[in-house]
């Protein structure tokens, strides 16, 4: 498999200490990208290393994940991630970026998109303003979070994880069964990312799996993101990549989104479930790069000089 080599840094928001990686050069386009719920920053490794010949790739540990803080109020929800990824935007001066977001990143990727919209007329004179050349949207949509069949497994799966394993192999057998069709390259980046040993030689989680479960059973609906209203009035181009065979965005729905919005191009990826860059790198990272090589934003080619 192809590697680039990973610079890495850390960002304060909230009282939390955030961690974020980084491939490629600081004056090449900027592609930011945020993981799903049960993910980390090093998840985008593999695609970092497909784009990093010609793009920037950025990618943040949202809270309670990787080597990012845990809350100690549970705060997970799509208003806090957002407050994140600003404070990240503003840390490392990014003017013009495209945003990639998968499943609950995703989500906070449409969040973050119509935020950027609303503000920008506030901030354009100022020395940060912000505007998004793209956005790349991975496996989610209208509806996805609460009533698909996806949903359901995802609810399932929080509430039978173990909190712990007695091993490295029982830790491997626990993410294969929950992810079957997961490439074996991916397999392992998820065992080396999401697990560590603690001091009793017990195979524990790095992320708040306690509280990241607790969160999203507990999810009021008013906690819960509406996506509509935010498809409806994007105004930035944007690549929409669904599964194949997801049980979380349906192809209906995902037909819906594209028929919306003329900026969304839909494109669904053969043999990939909800887990599209897992289960299907190399499709994966072909039809994202031929997109962002297709984006016409001389601005962003330009790094983001001068916005």
């Amino acid at each position: 498999m192809n590697t680039a080599s990973v610079n890495e840094g850390w960002v304060d928001n909230d009282g939390l200490r955030l961690h974020y990686v980084s491939w490629g050069r600081d004056d090449a386009p900027t592609v930011v990208m945020l993981h799903g719920l049960r993910s980390y920053a090093h998840t985008w490794a593999p695609v970092a290393a497909a784009l990093v010949d010609r793009y920037r790739v950025v990618a943040l540990d949202q809270r309670g994940r990787g080597l990012s803080d845990w809350d100690p109020r549970r705060d997970y929800y799509a208003a806090a991630y957002v407050r994140d990824l600003d404070a990240l935007v503003r840390a490392l001066d990014l003017r013009r970026f495209v945003l990639v977001g998968h499943s609950m990143g995703g989500a906070n990727a449409f969040v973050y998109a119509a935020a950027q919209l609303e503000r920008y007329a506030e901030r354009h004179a100022e020395r940060h303003a912000v505007r998004l050349a793209g956005l790349v949207i991975e496996d989610m949509g209208p509806g996805a979070s609460a009533g698909s069949p996806g949903s359901e497994r995802i609810k399932r799966e929080l509430k039978e994880t173990p909190d712990a394993f007695v091993s490295w192999d029982d830790a491997r057998t626990f993410w294969r069964r929950q992810r079957p069709n997961i490439a074996e390259s991916a397999l392992d980046s998820r065992i080396a990312h999401s697990l560590k040993e603690d001091e009793q030689g017990r195979i524990v989680w790095r992320h708040d799996a306690q509280g990241i479960a607790a969160a999203r059973l507990a999810a009021t609906p008013e906690q819960l993101v509406h996506l509509w209203p935010l498809i409806l009035n994007l105004h930035v181009p944007t690549l929409l990549l669904r599964g194949g065979d997801s049980d979380f965005l349906s192809a209906d729905v995902a037909a819906e989104m594209a028929a919306a919005n003329a900026e969304i191009e839909r494109i669904d990826i053969p043999g990939a479930t909800h887990y599209v860059h897992d289960d299907q790198p190399d499709a994966f990272n072909r039809a994202l790069r031929s997109w962002l090589d297709r984006l016409d934003d001389p601005a962003w080619r330009s790094g983001g000089a001068g916005e």
